[in-house]
């Protein structure tokens, strides 16, 4: 589990560089909205050697719009984006995993009430990582074992 705590003075994609270190191993694909979409999140995430599936805002331009070869990722999906569209550049990447990710934070929420009891900012944040390790223990200790029925 990698998880940061932070003030308001941070935004989520300043984050993701450091989370990404936090891991150990290989990343296959790294998820997220377009809030993840700046250069330093997509560098992060090229030196893992990962594939970012992150929509660009509806408005986003090329970085090198001459390249009819783009290799930095985010051209590369803006190319796909205007090849497929946008629904179907979602489906094909994979992108709507990243609804895991957002069903596992509200039930963190639900869960723990969504706020913290704790005043001092240490203290928030060591609550904080014990509810991420008591959801991550409920979650295996009730996950079903899944496989695919063929029809």
């Amino acid at each position: 589990m990698v998880a940061e705590v932070t003030t308001h003075d941070y935004h989520d994609s300043e984050m993701l560089p450091s989370l990404l270190n936090g891991i150990d191993g290989g990343i296959a694909q790294v998820s997220g909205d377009g809030a993840y979409d700046t250069f330093a999140d997509h560098e992060a995430i090229a030196q893992r050697a990962a594939v970012a599936t992150i929509p660009p805002c509806h408005d986003a331009r090329p970085c090198r719009s001459e390249d009819p070869n783009p290799t930095h990722p985010r051209d590369q999906i803006l190319q796909r984006i205007d090849q497929v569209g946008r629904s179907a550049w979602k489906q094909e990447s994979g992108y709507h995993r990243r609804s895991r990710a957002e069903t596992t934070m509200f039930r963190l929420k639900v869960t723990f009430g969504g706020r913290v009891r704790s005043r001092s900012f240490d203290n928030q944040a060591v609550e904080l990582f014990l509810q991420c390790a008591a959801l991550n223990r409920m979650i295996q200790v009730a996950k079903p074992d899944s496989y695919p029925v063929e029809a």
